[in-house]
C-alpha cells in the first residue's frame, strides 16, 4: 500500500482539532426545527385556545377538528407538538386509550405513504404497495374499533397532499366517526401555511371536518430577537453570539414573513460554520454567510424532494423559458406538461391539479404564479421562474425520469 497522502493530513487535522478544542455549542439540539422547548414565548393565546378545544378529550368526548393556519414558522407546529405533549402526559395518567399520530404530508409524499406511517404508530404493518387507499384505511380503521382507541392525527402541511393528489384521505377520515363503536372517534388537526386550502376541499369533506380555526400571526422582529436571545442561553457557551448577530438573524427572518424557524435556522447554521472557523464569536459576518448558505440549498432540496408530477411541472416550465424567456401561460405549460408526463408512460392530471401544484411552488419561491384576466377568455395563470435556470436543471437532473426528459 502507499504512503499516506496529503489529504490523510488535512482529515487528521481537522478531526483532532474537533476533539480538542471546546465547542462553542453548549446543546445545538435546542436549534433544531423538531425541538420542543419547555416554554414557547408570544403564543399564550393560541395554547390557551387550542388546549380549550383539545380538553373535552380528557373526559373521553370528542374534541372539534382543528385547522391551524400561518405562515412559516408562526409557531403552528411547535404548539401542536406542545400541547399535544402535555395533553398527553395526562391522558397517560388517567389511563385513557387514546393515541396522537402524527404525519408530515410533505415527507409522506404521498396518501399512501401517509397510510403507511400512521399505520406504522398504531404498530399495523401495511405493505408498502398493493393495496387501495380504501382498503389501507380501513385496516387502521378496524384496528381502532378492535382496540377501542381514540385517535388525534395531526396532519401537518395538509394543504401540500390536497393539492398534489386530491381529498380523497380525507373524506375516509371523515366518514369513519360514523362506522367506529362504543363512541371512539378520529379528530384531525390539520396544519397548513394557505389560508385558501379549503378552496381545494369536496364540500362532503368540507361538511364532514366542520373544523374549527386558528390563525397564527408572524413574528415581529422584537419577538424574533426574544426567541433568539432565549434559545441562545442553552444552545451556546455565555458571550459567544453578539448582540448584533442576534439583531441582524431577527432582521432577516422578518423580512420573510416573521419566520421563527428561518431565524433559529441561520443561527445555527452560523455557529456551525464559525466552529469550522475556529471562532469563538459568532457575528454577523457568520449571519451573512448562513444566510447565503441556507438559501442556495434550501431551492436545491425544495426542487429535489418534489414529487414526480411537481418535477413533471417545473421540467415544463425549463422548456418553456428555454424556448422563449417571457412569462408563460397554463395553456402551454399544460401542453408541455402533458407530453413529458406521456412520454414517461405517466397518466397526466387535470389541469385543476396542475394549477393547485403552480400554487405550491409558488408558495415555495420557486416559481411566481399570479393568476391574470384575459378578457372575455376568462383567467389563467403566468408562471414565472424565479430561481436560476442552473438551480433548476441540476436539481431535477438528480431524477432519472425527468433527467431523460431534460437530455
Amino acid at each position: 500500500m502507499g504512503a499516506a497522502g496529503p489529504s490523510n493530513d488535512v482529515l487528521d487535522e481537522i478531526f483532532n482539532r474537533t476533539i480538542n478544542s471546546r465547542s462553542i455549542f453548549l446543546n445545538r439540539d435546542v436549534l433544531r426545527n423538531d425541538y420542543i422547548p419547555d416554554h414557547i414565548l408570544f403564543r399564550d393565546d393560541q395554547i390557551s385556545q387550542f388546549g380549550s378545544i383539545l380538553a373535552p378529550i380528557l373526559r373521553g368526548n370528542k374534541p372539534s377538528n382543528i385547522f391551524l393556519y400561518g405562515k412559516t414558522g408562526t409557531g403552528k407546529t411547535v404548539v401542536a407538538r406542545y400541547v399535544t405533549k402535555k395533553l398527553y402526559e395526562r391522558i397517560l395518567k388517567l389511563n385513557l386509550n387514546t393515541k396522537f399520530l402524527y404525519i408530515n404530508t410533505r415527507l409522506a409524499s404521498t396518501q399512501y405513504k401517509m397510510l403507511v406511517e400512521l399505520g406504522a404508530q398504531l404498530d399495523i404493518s401495511l405493505p408498502f404497495t398493493g393495496l387501495s387507499l380504501s382498503e389501507a384505511a380501513s385496516r387502521i380503521f378496524d384496528k381502532m374499533k378492535r382496540d377501542g382507541i381514540n385517535t388525534i392525527i395531526i396532519l401537518d402541511e395538509i394543504d401540500y397532499i390536497v393539492k398534489n393528489y386530491d381529498d380523497n384521505i380525507l373524506y375516509e377520515f371523515t366518514r369513519v366517526n360514523n362506522e367506529l363503536l362504543n363512541g371512539n372517534f378520529i379528530s384531525i388537526i390539520g396544519i397548513s401555511n394557505d389560508l385558501k386550502f379549503k378552496e381545494y376541499l369536496d364540500p362532503r369533506v368540507l361538511s364532514g371536518l366542520s373544523e374549527e380555526e386558528m390563525v397564527f400571526p408572524p413574528y415581529t422582529v422584537d419577538e424574533l430577537e426574544a426567541i433568539l436571545t432565549d434559545r441562545i442561553k442553552t444552545a451556546f457557551r455565555p458571550g459567544v453570539v453578539s448582540e448584533s448577530a442576534v439583531k441582524l438573524c431577527a432582521s432577516l427572518a422578518a423580512s420573510e414573513h416573521g419566520d421563527a424557524r428561518r431565524a433559529v435556522d441561520l443561527l445555527r447554521v452560523a455557529g456551525e460554520l464559525a466552529e469550522r472557523e475556529g471562532s469563538d464569536v459568532v457575528d454577523t459576518d457568520h449571519i451573512t454567510k448562513a444566510s447565503r448558505s441556507i438559501e442556495r440549498d434550501r431551492t436545491y432540496e425544495v426542487i429535489r424532494s418534489l414529487p414526480l408530477h411537481g418535477k413533471l411541472i417545473l421540467a415544463a416550465v425549463l422548456a418553456a423559458v428555454l424556448a422563449a424567456p417571457e412569462d408563460i401561460n397554463t395553456g402551454r405549460l399544460y401542453s408541455n406538461y402533458t407530453s413529458m408526463a406521456r412520454s414517461l408512460g405517466v397518466e397526466p392530471l387535470t389541469q385543476r391539479r396542475i394549477s393547485g401544484i403552480l400554487s405550491e411552488l409558488d408558495v415555495l419561491g420557486v416559481v411566481n404564479a399570479p393568476v391574470v384576466s384575459n378578457g372575455r377568455f376568462g383567467r389563467s395563470k403566468r408562471v414565472k421562474l424565479v430561481v436560476p435556470r442552473e438551480v433548476v436543471s441540476r436539481a431535477l437532473q438528480e431524477d432519472e425520469l425527468i433527467s431523460s426528459i431534460l437530455k
